[in-house]
């Protein structure tokens, strides 16, 4: 069995072939660290800071990114409009009821961190998907 307490440990700064101005003990510099990657930026949900999609996602439907419209109990919702999302789940089964995009069914789309309503995802009967998010529950980076 190895006594760790008696063991003399030395850490190389050069390649072993090499010896430092002593002559005896080569050190292994630490390499230099690669610069990390642009952080991407997200959209976020107000209420908790999730992230839920990137600008880059933004698509336009019926000719605009953002809409207004009215539920049938009368709330108005500004909504925009995304191809992908992260963080979000989603409730109830798919509806075409009083839908704001003609042929497209949709479900109730919550933050899976914080479970604020955050809009809708849509679908139709080809398997075309997007998602309409209340834009006053997220915050746009910038």
């Amino acid at each position: 069995m190895i006594r760790w307490d008696t063991v003399n440990i030395q850490c190389l700064r050069e390649p072993a072939d090499q010896s430092d101005a002593e002559g005896d003990i080569a050190v292994l510099e630490k390499e230099a660290e690669e610069p990390e990657p642009e952080e991407e930026e997200y959209i976020l949900c107000r209420q908790c800071r999730q992230a839920i999609t990137r600008p880059d996602d933004r698509i336009a439907m019926q000719g605009s990114h953002r809409h207004t419209f009215a539920n049938p109990h009368g709330i108005v919702f500004d909504i925009g409009c995304f191809k992908n999302v992260i963080g979000c789940g989603y409730a109830g089964a798919a509806s075409d009821e009083f839908t704001w995009f003609a042929g497209y069914k949709w479900r109730i789309c919550y933050c899976v961190m914080c479970l604020t309503h955050l809009g809708w995802i849509f679908s139709s009967g080809s398997g075309d998907v997007f998602h309409g998010l209340i834009m006053d529950k997220l915050i746009e980076p910038g």
